[in-house]
């Protein structure tokens, strides 16, 4: 059973705000000070999370498996279009892709994407190296506990002083030009309320997603010894506790000592992971030695396959043992326990009230079809 939720979350200031919509690739060549031509022209280094835009749009597809009604994750499932602002579409990112987008700068920030964890025993590393290993874990569980929980705070502003849906804060459909849809911007700008609770819990969502294709959780190593090239693997079949996030604050004794992620640093970015991640002289266990970011995934059923046309598509590290479908699975299970614990947040907070407060998020129309 989820912990009640702290009064301060219902009572806390309730400032809006919505993060954005680009490509970690183009990101990366940013950060490196390239001109809007180099961008344009595709120079910039391929990404190094799951998917947000393209055609394998990992985070797209396991945000639908996890909460479209089509999934069977239950009555407070996401119909099409509010399902479309959370995990994105073609050519967008959705609230779960915003810290992909260069505008929001969270494209370095290393605990949106459990980045920057890593730690293998042996020669690489010292003992004080677990110690910043386990901080940057952390970082990043607790970054996703503020965003989740920023999300709850926000979520009073879809209602009026009476308890009533505000329709022009739930509203999909605004537009210059009627009767096209207007979608949420996710650019850490004040909005529509429905458009700044799902950016703050797609933000939250990333982070929860990345830990599973970033770190070694529910992996098994490839053969052979274990080095910052090939890392042990946790083996683990269950989501990780530490990602409870409405629960007590995790501490450092709570980080198993193997548990890892990789290195991505800014030359890491700009070189493609051709440099950086190096620490007096000595080589950091590297994301691209660690990652199952890329791999095809149903959007209705999460079912996996590394097999795109003749072509094995998955990451070396993805490649052993299933180990893209391990990471897809818990990724969906998490997503779904953070929607669940998210939902349960917002009863607690908001008794008689929360009940429409989740209805308007999750329903196309709620105006109409939200008692």
């Amino acid at each position: 059973m989820m912990p009640t939720i702290l009064p301060s979350i219902a009572s806390a200031a309730r400032t809006r705000r919505s993060p954005g919509v680009t490509v970690k690739a183009i990101a990366a060549a940013t950060v490196a000070g390239a001109t809007a031509s180099v961008l344009i022209l595709g120079a910039a280094p391929r990404a190094h999370a799951f998917g947000t835009v393209g055609h394998l749009a990992e985070h797209e597809r396991i945000t639908r498996a996890a909460l479209g009604c089509d999934s069977g994750v239950g009555a407070d499932c996401f119909q099409p279009r509010s399902l479309d602002q959370v995990a994105g579409k073609k050519g967008t990112f959705g609230a779960v892709g915003s810290p992909d987008n260069p505008l929001t700068r969270e494209i370095l920030t290393s605990a949106a994407h459990c980045d920057n964890a890593d730690y293998v025993a042996g020669p690489q590393y010292r003992p004080q190296d677990r110690e910043r290993a386990t901080a940057a874990l952390l970082d990043c569980v607790n970054y996703a506990r503020a965003r989740i929980r920023a999300a709850v705070r926000r979520a009073a502003d879809l209602l009026d002083g009476q308890g009533r849906i505000k329709p022009g804060e739930v509203s999909l459909n605004r537009s210059l030009f009627p009767p096209h849809p207007a979608d949420c911007f996710f650019n850490r700008v004040a909005g529509r309320a429905k458009c700044d609770v799902i950016e703050e819990f797609g933000r939250a969502l990333h982070a929860v997603q990345d830990f599973y294709s970033h770190s070694n959780w529910s992996d098994e190593a490839a053969p052979g010894p274990a080095d910052v090239h090939n890392p042990p693997g946790g083996r683990q079949s269950a989501i990780n506790p530490l990602f409870a996030l409405f629960g007590p604050e995790p501490t450092a004794t709570q980080v198993p000592g193997w548990l890892s992620t990789g290195c991505f640093d800014a030359k890491a970015a700009v070189t493609g992971e051709r440099a950086g991640c190096t620490d007096g002289g000595r080589t950091r266990l590297k994301h691209a030695w660690l990652n199952k970011d890329h791999g095809v995934i149903d959007p209705r059923t999460g079912a996996t396959t590394c097999t795109e046309g003749n072509k094995n598509v998955c990451t070396p590290r993805g490649q052993v043992d299933d180990n893209f479908s391990h990471a897809v699975r818990l990724a969906i299970a998490d997503t779904r326990r953070q929607w669940s614990d998210f939902a349960t947040a917002v009863r607690q907070a908001y008794p008689g009230r929360g009940d429409r407060i989740v209805c308007a998020l999750t329903h196309d129309d709620p105006t109409k079809t939200c008692p």
